[in-house]
């Protein structure tokens, strides 16, 4: 997968401004894809230049003009072809885990407190995610909106995220009591 579909997928309900993309991805889209606002500007721009998005600049009063992005036709059936294609499977790929790894040789304690770090990012995401999925399904429960609702799409990989930040929170504390445990049996 590439950016421009991640940023395609990020425009399809509305229109919005390099800023409020950032701000999407950091909330909704950093789930399932991580990327700096200046790679998000330069997509933008990309898109733009291959007819995928269009732009239309916003005169504003009291604050610097900005410029509001659309899916266009073209970036529709950019998206279609892309829906279309088999998806690549996916892999973990962490540093932390091949600290983990070295844990039986290398300062225990260092890597006893990276796991908690990890436990307690991961913790604030899960609030995060519950509180999204809440905004999204409003006063719906989960399975009347996941049968009835209009755009369960973003709701559906918010529940991604969620299961693996709280896969990543029982994780972290699991390897952590375990490393632990085995510290305290050496002394």
């Amino acid at each position: 997968m590439a950016l421009r579909h991640a940023v395609l997928a990020a425009l399809l309900d509305e229109e919005l401004s390099g800023y409020q993309l950032a701000k999407a991805f950091n909330v909704g889209v950093a789930n399932f894809w991580h990327a700096l606002p200046q790679q998000l500007y330069a997509e933008l721009t990309r898109l733009e230049g291959d007819g995928l998005v269009t732009g239309r600049e916003v005169v504003q009063d009291t604050r610097p003009n900005k410029r509001l992005f659309q899916v266009t036709d073209a970036g529709l059936a950019e998206l279609e072809r892309f829906a279309a294609a088999p998806a690549k499977p996916s892999f973990i790929r962490d540093e932390l885990l091949v600290k983990v790894q070295t844990a039986d040789r290398l300062d225990t304690e260092a890597v006893i407190a990276q796991l908690m770090e990890r436990a307690a990012f991961a913790a604030a995401k899960v609030e995060l995610f519950t509180a999204l999925l809440g905004t999204l399904r409003g006063d719906r429960d989960e399975e009347d909106f996941l049968r009835h609702g209009t755009r369960i799409g973003p709701y559906l990989t918010c529940l991604r995220g969620l299961a693996f930040e709280r896969g990543n929170v029982e994780w972290c504390e699991r390897s952590a009591a375990v490393l632990r445990a085995r510290l305290s049996a050496r002394a």
